[in-house]
């Protein structure tokens, strides 16, 4: 058996794996490491203490299945790797739950994204793998043939609501200043799609499997198949959401159903973005991974 553990910005997820890689145990927790410090590039002591807590739940998981200290595999992403203090977290994570933390790069982050989306969904036409973290958001240009483009950039959803979510609703002077945003920060994104011409958006779980389980439940009144790991998603779902997420406060989005607490907040910002990807590079297809960094963590680790 082997234990993977995504540190990310805002949710912690643990997965467990027995001999054959089949996944026996999943449990994601919003640990909230980088509020309250990101924009400063430190974690607070709070954020420290919010990632301890997190971690003694997910030990005593893990202690449950007896599984060795060498089979355990925590990665730290964006949150961590800004930080000026992450020795000073990491050495603490280690003292109090004994689970060793590496901290890797957004190029690293971005292949294990791959590695994990391109398991569950199939890859035909040029598409555009988007990872939207609380920290950083990952893009991975890509087709048939394998990966052919990828970046990391500090613009997660913890980030974007700290600079553009004042009130909530979120106010539309805000979104217009968030694709300001986007085209200064995205260029080299747009460079690469002018390169490589996706047609096709593939979200890598997060926000993105909120959404889809919206829709799942809009149209069957159930949430996502349990059994199914990637999705078609239409392109019109996705436009009633964003809609309704402008207008709507914390409490009438929660109402959604098919909403979840751990998303309430940050889908709105995600929305903004998943918005202007589609408008300004033309993406009229839409695909949804549930598999993500810890899958291609699963597929690089024995």
């Amino acid at each position: 058996m082997r234990a993977i553990i995504d540190l990310g910005t805002n949710t912690f997820h643990l997965l467990i794996v027995n001999d054959s890689n089949e996944a026996i145990s999943k449990t994601s927790i919003a640990a909230k490491l980088g509020m309250g410090g990101i924009q400063q590039g430190i974690i607070t002591p709070e954020g420290t203490q919010r990632g301890i807590n997190v971690l003694k739940e997910f030990r005593n998981i893990i202690d449950q299945y007896a599984i060795p200290e060498y089979r355990i595999f925590a990665f730290g992403t964006s949150a961590l790797r800004s930080a000026s203090n992450r020795n000073e977290v990491i050495e603490a994570f280690k003292k109090e739950v004994n689970i060793k933390v590496e901290v890797i790069s957004g190029d690293r982050e971005a292949e294990l994204i791959y590695k994990g989306v391109s398991q569950a969904v199939k890859v035909e036409k040029n598409s555009v793998i988007v990872d939207i973290g609380g920290g950083s958001v990952e893009f991975i240009i890509c087709n048939a043939k394998g990966l052919l483009w990828k970046q990391s950039f500090e613009i997660g959803g913890q980030r974007l609501m700290d600079m553009f979510f004042p009130t909530d609703p979120i106010p539309n002077s805000s979104v217009s200043k968030m694709d300001d945003y986007f085209r200064e920060k995205l260029l080299p994104l747009a460079n690469a799609c002018h390169q490589y011409s996706p047609e096709v958006l593939i979200g890598s779980s997060g926000s993105f499997d909120t959404l889809n389980n919206m829709y799942h439940f809009e149209t069957t009144g159930k949430g996502t198949p349990e059994n199914k790991v990637g999705f078609d998603y239409p392109l019109e779902a996705f436009i009633r959401a964003y809609e309704q997420f402008l207008t709507k406060n914390r409490a009438e989005r929660m109402a959604i159903p098919g909403m979840v607490e751990l998303r309430v907040d940050m889908i709105v910002v995600a929305s903004c973005l998943i918005r202007y990807l589609i408008q300004n590079f033309n993406l009229r297809e839409i695909k949804i991974s549930k598999y993500a960094m810890k899958e291609g963590i699963l597929a690089v680790t024995q």
